[in-house]
């Protein structure tokens, strides 16, 4: 007979195969591309046939399996990728799926479990280095593009830079906002506080972005330069060079020099290829637009920093700071869920933490206002 702490553990291990079930269940419903449409059914069914594992462990220690309820992170992913396709989503789901490929590694009886969540983490990398490669490089400029898909599922992810600059327009206004109330300031002068402070905030994150984005571009176009003028002058210690950094990854040396050698045979395919594995560089973004990248910091920090001031336009006195506070309330828990997506706590936790911190701050820099309202006074 399990113990309780072990039944608990089969009832997550169940809930979480189902939901990422669902998960690839709709990845495959969205997905336009045969193949792919064809490798997230095949995962579907084969989380399915995990859950069943952990389904009969249940019902063999007695215990009655109620029917499955997927939980808010599961929901939120399946709507994203309705709305916006797989591309935005896949980098998120590779993420999770190799944060839990050894997920059960210690269990009893589940190696074969294990090794495949090993190879689970290992196809959706696969699909991820595939979108970014397009299929159009050659098995050596593959292996880059393999190699650095976590660059693109971690730091690069679209999904998490949109929620975090929501989340800085959220919480910087409406700590601004308690502030200046709680300095007993009059509702106009709150509301025209809080327009400013969005329009500021947004202005600044836009052109920050901006600034980083050119600067980046412009010291890749210069290392870029550099590394096409070695290519030039000095095919071989290059060859010898990219030879070396597969060898570091684990290549063989005869295949190391080979894929090397087959790779220098084409100059823009060397240099794409020592750009991405030696620079960390996609040439052919050079990383991104920075007029695109600016505008959707503008809008992003606009949209956190609406909820807190929202209520000062149709309320006023102690009504329009209870609104305020619950919108933006509202507000930071839409962020703790789609935090949830990356940090592998479940979206209650996520959305609780996002409150209280919120919160907590919103109330010192209250407090904060108060006494310097009464100090100015």
């Amino acid at each position: 007979m399990a113990s309780a702490q072990e039944l608990h553990r089969y009832r997550r291990n169940l809930a979480d195969e189902l939901d990422s079930a669902a998960v690839y269940d709709t990845l495959s419903a969205v997905e336009k591309d045969a193949g792919r449409r064809q490798i997230f059914a095949e995962l579907a069914a084969s989380e399915r046939e995990h859950a069943q594992v952990w389904h009969d462990k249940l019902a063999a220690n007695g215990v009655r399996v109620r029917s499955h309820r997927r939980s808010a992170k599961t929901h939120l992913l399946q709507t994203l990728t309705r709305i916006f396709g797989p591309s935005l989503v896949l980098p998120t789901v590779a993420a999770a799926e190799y944060a839990d490929r050894d997920r059960y590694a210690r269990e009893p009886g589940a190696e074969t479990l294990s090794a495949q969540e090993h190879q689970h983490a290992a196809i959706v990398q696969s699909i991820v280095a595939s979108k970014r490669t397009h299929g159009q490089q050659s098995k050596g400029a593959q292996i880059a593009g393999a190699e650095s898909w976590h660059k693109g599922a971690t730091s690069g992810n679209d999904l998490r830079a949109a929620v975090l600059g929501a989340n800085d327009g959220l919480v910087s206004n409406f700590c601004l906002i308690m502030g200046v109330a709680g300095a007993g300031s009059a509702n106009r002068a709150i509301l025209l506080t809080g327009l400013a402070g969005l329009v500021a905030g947004a202005c600044s994150m836009a052109l920050g972005e901006w600034l980083s984005v050119t600067n980046a571009r412009e010291l890749a176009r210069t290392q870029l330069a550099k590394e096409a003028d070695e290519l030039e002058h000095t095919p071989d210690a290059e060859r010898h060079e990219l030879a070396l950094i597969y060898q570091a990854k684990g290549v063989d040396a005869d295949e190391a020099r080979r894929v090397a050698a087959q790779i220098m045979r084409d100059k823009d395919e060397a240099l794409d290829t020592l750009a991405r594995e030696e620079l960390g560089i996609d040439p052919k973004e050079l990383g991104g637009n920075p007029w695109t990248a600016a505008a959707v910091s503008f809008c992003l920090f606009a949209l956190g920093a609406a909820f807190p001031t929202a209520a000062f336009l149709w309320a006023h006195g102690t009504a329009a700071i209870v609104q305020c506070v619950a919108l933006s309330t509202l507000g930071l828990a839409a962020v703790g869920v789609f935090t949830s997506l990356f940090n592998g706590r479940s979206a209650a936790f996520s959305a609780f933490r996002q409150i209280a911190i919120g919160l907590a701050a919103a109330a010192f820099t209250a407090g904060a206002g108060h006494l310097l309202g009464v100090s100015v006074s």
